[in-house]
This record gives structure tokens, C-alpha cells and sequence, in this order.
């Protein structure tokens, strides 16, 4: 049977869709994709940088009991009052989930503050072209802001009690540098923490910020849950569990509807699928009914521990463990050690319940029916196999141009070489890193798109956008739209490719209860070349890669016509 290891020459010389099945079979067939050292250095982060930092914060809080002591201050409300400040400060550094190799981040393995607190990186503002904030470089003023939200985070972490002038300053300094660049807002995970932390300084009396926090909770796991009412959370199922390195080897290949010739999701990944979208549901339903039941709040809490763990040890691509650590803790602090905060008790401060109702239903709502118009991290469309993304295709020989730019780190080529020499193994990894996009279902629209996007496909280089975003950046984690057109045109006004040279396919997430995908391909010169619709149902009986007409249009015979 043909199967892999396939030999390096097979692999780099075959013609592109026979290239695209090779990748998606060398994924497929891996047992443990992820060296161990990888996973022992994220799971060392998680415990003793995230969750250390955090106990090392709250050490300096007035009467903390002493380290041994961990029920008696973990559970206090300055130990949550400080995750939420201490989860900020950590991601805005470039310590989250944008981190580490996992992320394509080789040399350095973060992004961060080498990038936002340094002049002359490329940012995205709000509002283009608006006085003061709306250039597409970043400014000392855009500098001194990061800089004096992080000292003034700090200064809270290290205060012996969180008073809502101490985090006030970062709940305006938040929105603010978002103006100037939105890529920081969705760093801040503004859609999250954000809105806690607003929540710390508004609801400080008679702490109604914990009954405002357990909505803030409770709207995370809601919509997450909605947002994989679709076609494409199997694949993410298949693709997060074949990732991950402690689901046994014999299950792994019950993942796919047939190994290794067909690699759509089996019907075992799509019960996986349902049973995680109604325990996500049940989560939060179950939480804010049974706040008089101890054992039933205890249940689901157990529930909720296993779900979040369950996702961080299969180590799904972007590693948001941290933010999965989170999760659990604050349901536990919340919903366990303080049952007796309703959320009823919120309707005496109606100018929050109005905040809450913008920021955790109303954009979430647009964002689900209408993805093009809100980021997947505010609509809290959360791993779900359905984002928004980009197909960075530069014409071999070009690329040369991003050096223009001011960054913290080179592309993923250059930084593969630096760790890898061998310029062969180099060629492999990044043929390898197609596999991730065409096995999720939402690259069906790549069969369509990429034939009509360039003439021949094997003059271009394949830059995943996430990635190319993440080093022009600073910082990525899944939203499409952080590398789109507005990241092309800041490019395009520094680098100055011509014509031709680099082509981009966009495609945005479906709507929820829809059934199609748009798409457009644009030249970073010449603007939009085209757009298409993908109707997904045409697609469900395809293969990942690409076949038939699909293939057919890919593949040039010697005069360079398509064959």
C-alpha cells in the first residue's frame, strides 16, 4: 500500500494536487506530530510561567496565608481580580497563545511586545488615514500607550488589593490602543477579558462584579457552543485528535471516514462533535439553575474540568491552554465558591447590563450572522472549524520584498533555515504546512479558488496567512481578517510588489445556518481579480485535496496550457 514516509523528492517534485494528497496522507498516518520536548516546554509555560506567575502575583496581596496554604488565597477575590489583570499583561507580551513553535514563532518563539514596543512595525488602525492613530506604522505614541498599560498592569499585580482606580486605566488604555491597532484589542482578548475586567471596575459594589463575571463566562461557553452548529467542527475533531499525543493509535485512525483514502471525518468525529456542542451548552445552562445545589454545581464544575482538559491535552493548534486554564478557574471561583452571586442582582445597574448585553449578545450575534463584519474572537467563535482565512501565494523570488518591513522575525522559510540547514528538509516543512488548512472542511473553497488565482501554481510560494499575519503582526490567533486586505494594502505601500507577484485568496467564514463560503482572490497590486461563492453541500463527498475538474485545472502541460 503506499503510504507514508514518502521520500522527500516524491513529495517536492509531484504535481500539485497529487502534492496536496501526499501532505494530507504524511498528516494523516502521524502517530506523535509534535516532538515531546515541544509539548514538555508549552505544558512547563502553562504550569510555572501562567499559572506560577499568577500565584507569584497574588503572593503580594495583604494577608495572603503562605504558598502551602492554597485554598485559603487561590479562591480569594484579589486571586481572581489578579488572573484577569495577570491574563491581560501575559498575552499583550506575546506569552499566550500566539507563542512557541506550534505557531510557526521558530527564532524568536514569540512576537509580542519585540514587535509593539518597537516604532516602525506595521500595525492596523481602526480607522485609516484619522490624525495621530490611523498610519500603518507604528508611532512612539502607539508605543508609549502599550508601554503604560503594561507598567500600569503591573502595578496592580503587585498592589495587596485590586481597588477599581488601580484597573481603571486598562479598562480605557484597552480600547484605545485598539483604535490604533486593532491587532492589540484582539490580543488583550478583549472580547473576554476585557469585558471581566471592565466588569472589576464598574461592579465593585456589594461585588456585583462576580454575578457580572459569571455572564461573561457563561456568554464564552454559549457561543462557542452555537458557533459549531456547522459542517466543519468534525474535521476539527479529527484534526485536534489525530494532534494530539495521548489518544491511542488504534482510535486515532476511526477518526477518518476511511484510512488513508478517505480523509473526511468518520461518523466516530462527528458524535465526538455533537457531544462536545451539547456539553458546551449544558455548561453554562446548568451553572446559572443550580446555584442552590451543591452536588449539582459540583458535577457540572467536574464536567467543565474535563471538557476544558480534554481540549488542552490534545494540544490544539494556536495552544490556548492558558486560556483554557482560565476557563476552568473561573468557573470554579465563580460558580463553586460563590453560589450565592445571582445575576438577577445585575438588573440595579442597568447602564452594565447594557455593556454586557452589547459586548456578550448583540456582537456576537452580527458575528455569527454576519462574519464578515465582526472578528471570530468577538463573536466568540471559538475553535470551531469555521474562520475566516488567507492564502498568501508570492511569486518565488519576490518574497525578498518583506524584508522592507520592520519586524521582530523573519518568515517561516527563513526561520526554518536558520533551524533546519538542510534547504531540502526546509522545502518539506513548508510543503508539509499545507496539510493543516486542506484537512479542515472549510478549505474546500481552496479547490475552487486557488486554479483561478495564479497560472501556475509551482511559481508561487504557499504562505498560510495566520502565519505571514503573525510575523508582520506581532501576534495571530486564527482571525482572518488581521490578514486580509488591510494587511495587504500596509504591505503592498511597503514592499511594492508588482502585478502578479503576490496574489491572495480570502475566504470568509460561513454564516451560521448558511451553507456557503465567499471568496476573492486579490493582487497586492492591482486589487480584486475575482470572487466566488463556494456551496459547501457540492463538497462534502470530496476529498481534502484536489481531484477531477479540480485537478485538471491545477496541472500545465509542457506549453504551459492547462492539461
Amino acid at each position: 500500500m503506499d503510504l507514508p514516509p514518502y521520500a522527500p523528492e516524491r513529495l517536492l517534485s509531484a504535481p500539485f494536487p497529487e502534492r496536496v494528497r501526499l501532505v494530507c496522507r504524511t498528516w494523516a498516518a502521524q502517530v506523535n506530530p509534535n516532538p515531546p520536548i515541544v509539548l514538555v516546554l508549552y505544558w512547563a509555560k502553562y504550569i510555572f510561567f501562567f499559572a506560577g506567575g499568577w500565584a507569584f502575583w497574588v503572593s503580594f496581596s495583604a494577608e495572603y496565608p503562605g504558598f502551602s496554604n492554597v485554598g485559603a488565597w487561590a479562591f480569594s477575590a484579589v486571586a481572581f481580580q489578579k488572573a484577569i489583570a495577570w491574563s491581560i499583561f501575559y498575552e499583550l507580551c506575546g506569552f499566550g497563545c500566539g507563542m512557541g513553535p506550534m505557531n510557526a514563532r521558530f527564532n524568536p518563539p514569540i512576537g509580542g511586545f519585540l514587535h509593539f514596543a518597537r516604532p516602525g512595525t506595521t500595525k492596523l488602525p481602526l480607522f485609516p488615514g484619522a490624525p495621530l492613530v490611523g498610519g500603518i506604522r507604528r508611532t512612539w505614541l502607539d508605543v508609549g500607550l502599550y508601554a503604560a498599560n503594561q507598567l500600569l498592569l503591573l502595578r496592580a499585580l503587585m498592589a495587596p488589593e485590586i481597588t477599581p482606580a488601580l484597573l481603571a486605566p486598562s479598562m480605557v488604555l484597552i480600547p484605545l490602543m485598539g483604535i490604533s491597532d486593532k491587532t492589540l484589542f484582539l490580543a488583550a482578548r478583549a472580547e473576554h477579558y476585557w469585558v471581566a475586567l471592565t466588569c472589576l471596575v464598574v461592579a465593585a459594589t456589594d461585588d456585583l462584579w462576580i454575578a457580572a463575571c459569571k455572564v461573561v463566562w457563561c456568554a464564552v461557553w454559549f457561543w462557542a457552543a452555537t458557533s459549531k452548529l456547522n459542517s466543519h467542527f468534525p474535521s476539527v475533531i479529527m484534526v485536534m485528535m489525530n494532534n494530539g499525543p495521548f489518544f491511542p493509535k488504534a482510535l486515532k485512525k476511526k477518526l477518518f471516514a476511511s484510512y488513508p483514502d478517505d480523509l473526511r471525518p468518520s461518523k466516530f468525529a462527528a458524535r465526538l462533535a455533537r457531544m462536545g456542542t451539547a456539553t458546551e451548552y449544558m455548561i453554562p445552562l446548568v451553572l446559572l439553575l443550580s446555584s442552590g445545589s451543591p452536588v449539582v454545581t459540583g458535577i457540572v464544575l467536574f464536567v467543565m474540568t474535563g471538557f476544558h482538559g480534554f481540549i488542552a491535552l490534545n494540544n490544539p493548534s494556536g495552544m490556548p491552554v492558558d486560556w483554557n486554564i482560565l476557563m476552568v478557574y473561573g468557573g470554579f471561583f465563580l460558580f463553586g465558591a460563590h453560589p450565592e452571586a445571582s445575576v438577577l442582582a445585575l438588573g440595579s445597574m442597568p447602564l452594565l447590563c447594557l455593556f454586557l448585553f452589547f459586548w456578550l449578545f448583540a456582537l456576537p450575534c452580527i458575528g455569527n450572522f454576519f462574519p464578515s463584519r465582526v472578528s471570530f474572537l468577538l463573536s466568540m467563535r471559538y475553535y470551531a472549524g469555521n474562520w475566516a482565512y488567507n492564502i498568501w501565494l508570492i511569486k518565488k523570488g519576490s518574497e525578498g520584498k518583506l524584508k522592507k518591513l520592520k519586524k521582530a522575525a523573519g518568515t517561516m522559510r527563513e526561520q526554518l533555515e536558520g533551524l533546519l540547514g538542510d534547504p531540502q528538509a526546509v522545502d518539506v516543512a513548508m510543503t508539509l504546512s499545507m496539510a493543516h488548512r486542506y484537512m479542515h472542511f472549510e478549505g474546500r473553497p481552496l479547490l475552487e479558488a486557488i486554479p483561478k488565482a495564479v497560472d501556475d501554481i509551482d511559481d508561487y510560494e504557499w504562505f498560510e496567512g495566520e502565519v505571514l499575519g503573525g510575523m508582520v503582526l506581532g501576534w495571530n490567533f486564527g482571525d482572518g481578517h488581521l490578514n486580509a486586505s488591510q494587511l495587504l494594502e500596509a504591505v503592498q505601500a511597503q514592499c511594492g510588489f508588482e502585478p502578479g507577484e503576490v496574489r491572495v485568496v480570502m475566504v470568509e467564514s460561513q454564516p451560521l445556518f448558511d451553507a456557503t463560503m465567499e471568496w476573492k482572490i486579490v493582487d497586492a497590486a492591482s486589487g480584486v481579480l475575482e470572487t466566488g461563492v463556494t456551496r459547501l453541500d457540492d463538497f462534502r463527498e470530496l476529498q481534502p485535496w484536489p481531484t477531477g475538474a479540480h485537478a485538471a485545472a491545477l496541472i500545465r502541460d509542457s506549453s504551459g496550457s492547462t492539461a
